[in-house]
C-alpha cells in the first residue's frame, strides 16, 4: 500500500497540486487522468521517489516492492533483451549474478558449495527457474517476436524497446506497479494482452493513460488531477466522465446563481445608496457584494480544442477505386500484394491489424505521397472528392522557420491574421502561443496544427494515419466527436479501441496472408466468429500472435 499524506508540489511557484491525501491499496488499479501539464507523470515520479515533493510524505508498506515503467529507451543498450527484463526484479537478478560468480571461482571450496546451495534454494523460491519461460511468454504477449528475445537492446527499434521495458516493469509480480502511458507504441493486439494481464493482476497498479478503452477495461478507481488537487472516484473512466459532467453542471448552476445575486445586489445599492432610510441596507448589501466578488471559483485545467470538419461540397456517388496496389519496404519486405478496395459514400473505414507499415503504405499511395510498385496499379478518385491527408510522420511540414500563424496561412483561403489567429485559438494556441516557431512544437501541438490544416482544406475525404498519437484525452475526445459528426468519408487507423469503435462503420484488416473486409463496427468485428476463423487462418504459420 502507498499512503500519500499532505503532499504539495509546486512548479514555478504555482502548485500543481496541494495538500493531497490518498491511499493506494492492493487489488485496485488506479487511473491517473488530467490535462497536459496537470502533473500526471510528475505525480508518478513523486510516488516512486524519483522526485521530492515540496511538503508532505509518501510511505510504502514495509517489504513491498515497487516497479515503474522506464521511460529511458537507451539505458539498457549494453544488455540483452532477456537480461533487461530480468533486471525488473532486482533481487532475483542480483542473486543470479552472485550465484554464477561463486560457481566461476577457480578455488571453489566446500564453504562456497554450501553458500551456493542456499542461494539455489532462495533463487528457486523467488521463481528464478521459471523466469526465462515467463519472460519469453511476456515478450511474445506484448508483440515482440521470438527472434528478438536473445538480441541486444541496442539492436531493437524504438517500438520494440517499449515492449521490452514494459515487460521489465511487469516481471516478477511487483507489489506496486507504476505505468506511465503503457499503451504508447503498442498495437491493439498487445494492448488487449496488457489489459488481460492487469485485470488478473492481484496487487496495486497506478497508471497514466490517454486510452479511454484501456482505462475503462482495467481501472477500478480514477484519480483526477484538476483544480490544483487530486480527487478519487470509485469506478472506471466512463463513470468518472459522467460524474464530472454532473459536477460541471452543478458548478455552472452555482456560478449563475452567484452572478444573479451579484446583479441583484448591485441594482439595490445603485438605487438606494443615497436614500437615507435605506442607506444601512445598501451598506450591508455592499459588504455582501464585496465578499462575493472576492470569491474565486476554481478554474479547470482542462481545455478542449474545437474540431469541426466542414466540406466545401457534397461528395458524389463515386468515391474511390484502387486496384492492384503493391508495395515493399526499403529491405524488400512485401507490404502490399495486389491489394484492391472500393470506397463508397458515407463510409468511415478503420484499417486495423498488426501490419502497420502496410496500412501506412496504402494511405501514402492513395494520397499520392508514393507510387505503387509495378505498373498494374489503378487509382481512381471521384471527381467530386476533395482529399486531405495526415500521415503518421509529418515532420516535413515543420522543418522551417515559420511561426504557427504564418505556417497555417499557407493552407488558408482567408489570409487575414485575425481570422487565422482566431482559428488557432479554437485549437488552443492562444495569445503569443500562435507566434511560436513550428520547429519547437511538441508532438501534440504538431498534431493540432495538422488537424487545423485539414479543417481549412474543406475536404470531403479525410485520411488519417494514427491521429490520436501524442494527443491528450481532451483532444482525443474532441477529434473523436468531430469525426463522428463529419458527413464525408474517413479512412483512418488508430491504436485507440474507443476511437475506432465509435467512428468506424467498416473494418478492413490487412493480414500477412489475406484481407478481411467487413461492413460492421469494431466491437462486432472482434466478436464475429467468421472473422475469428479467418484471422486464425491468415496468421497461421507467421510469427504474429493473435489474441482476439
Amino acid at each position: 500500500m502507498i499512503t500519500v499524506s499532505d503532499v504539495t508540489l509546486k512548479f514555478s511557484e504555482k502548485p500543481l497540486f496541494k495538500d493531497v491525501n490518498l491511499k493506494f491499496t492492493k487489488g485496485n488499479c488506479y487511473g491517473i487522468i488530467g490535462a497536459n501539464g496537470a502533473g500526471k507523470s510528475t505525480f508518478l515520479k513523486v510516488l516512486s521517489g524519483e522526485q521530492e515533493c515540496d511538503s508532505g510524505s509518501i510511505s510504502i508498506s514495509t517489504g513491498e516492492r515497487l516497479a515503474k515503467l522506464s521511460q529511458d529507451h537507451f539505458a539498457y543498450d549494453s544488455y540483452s533483451v532477456k537480461e533487461t527484463v530480468l533486471m525488473g526484479f532486482p533481487k532475483l537478478y542480483q542473486l543470479g549474478k552472485d550465484k554464477d560468480a561463486i560457481y566461476e571461482k577457480p578455488d571453489f571450496s566446500e564453504e562456497d558449495g554450501i553458500k551456493a546451495a542456499e542461494m539455489e534454494a532462495e533463487y528457486g523460491e523467488l521463481g528464478g527457474y521459471e523466469a526465462e519461460n515467463q519472460i519469453e511468454q511476456m515478450l511474445s504477449g506484448l508483440g515482440l517476436e521470438e527472434e528478438f528475445h536473445d538480441r541486444m537492446m541496442s539492436d531493437l527499434d524504438e517500438g520494440q524497446k517499449v515492449r521490452v521495458l514494459l515487460a521489465q516493469s511487469l516481471f516478477g509480480n511487483p507489489d506496486i506497479l507504476l505505468l506511465d502511458e503503457p499503451t504508447n507504441g503498442l498495437d491493439l493486439e498487445s494492448i488487449a494482452w496488457l489489459e488481460n494481464f492487469l485485470i488478473e493482476f492481484e496487487n496495486c497498479v497506478i497508471v497514466v493513460s490517454h486510452d479511454r478503452h484501456f482505462l475503462n477495461a482495467v481501472c477500478t478507481v480514477i484519480c483526477d488531477i484538476d483544480y490544483g488537487k487530486i480527487t478519487q472516484f470509485t469506478g472506471n473512466y466512463d463513470f468518472w466522465f459522467q460524474m464530472s459532467q454532473i459536477m460541471q453542471k452543478q458548478a455552472k448552476d452555482q456560478q449563475k446563481k452567484r452572478e444573479d445575486k451579484m446583479a441583484e445586489l448591485k441594482t439595490f445599492i445603485a438605487r438606494f445608496a443615497s436614500n437615507v432610510s435605506k442607506a444601512g441596507q445598501a451598506s450591508s448589501r455592499k459588504k455582501v457584494l464585496e465578499k462575493l466578488e472576492l470569491e474565486e471559483l476554481p478554474v479547470t485545467s482542462r481545455k478542449f480544442p474545437y474540431v469541426h470538419f466542414q466540406s466545401d461540397r457534397e461528395i458524389g456517388n463515386f468515391v474511390l477505386t484502387a486496384e492492384h496496389l503493391n508495395a515493399k519496404d526499403s529491405e524488400g519486405e512485401v507490404l502490399l500484394r495486389d491489394f484492391s478496395i472500393t470506397v463508397h459514400p458515407g463510409e468511415k473505414i478503420a484499417f486495423v491489424g498488426m501490419e502497420h507499415n502496410s496500412i501506412t503504405s496504402f494511405f501514402d499511395i492513395v494520397a499520392g505521397e508514393r507510387k505503387s510498385d509495378g505498373d498494374d496499379a489503378v487509382i481512381n478518385w471521384g471527381q467530386t472528392t476533395i482529399r486531405t491527408y495526415m500521415g503518421r510522420d509529418n515532420s516535413k511540414f515543420f522543418s522551417n522557420d515559420l511561426n504557427i500563424t504564418d505556417w497555417l496561412k499557407q493552407f488558408s483561403k482567408d489570409q487575414d491574421d485575425a481570422y487565422v489567429r482566431g482559428f488557432l485559438g479554437r485549437m488552443l494556441f492562444t495569445g503569443d502561443e500562435s507566434l511560436k516557431p513550428v520547429k519547437v512544437l511538441s508532438g501534440g501541438e504538431k498534431v493540432r496544427c495538422m488537424l487545423s490544416k485539414m479543417m481549412l482544406s474543406g475536404a470531403n475525404v479525410l485520411i488519417l494515419d494514427d491521429p490520436t498519437n501524442h494527443l491528450d484525452l481532451e483532444s482525443i475526445e474532441s477529434l473523436n466527436q468531430g469525426l463522428v459528426r463529419f458527413g464525408g468519408v474517413v479512412l483512418f487507423s488508430s491504436h485507440d479501441h474507443e476511437f475506432i469503435s465509435t467512428i468506424a462503420n467498416r473494418i478492413v484488416e490487412i493480414t500477412p496472408n489475406g484481407i478481411i473486409d467487413r461492413m460492421m463496427n469494431f466491437d462486432d468485428y472482434l466478436k464475429d466468429e467468421q472473422v475469428r476463423a479467418l484471422r486464425k487462418e491468415y496468421y497461421a504459420g507467421t510469427d504474429k500472435k493473435i489474441r482476439f
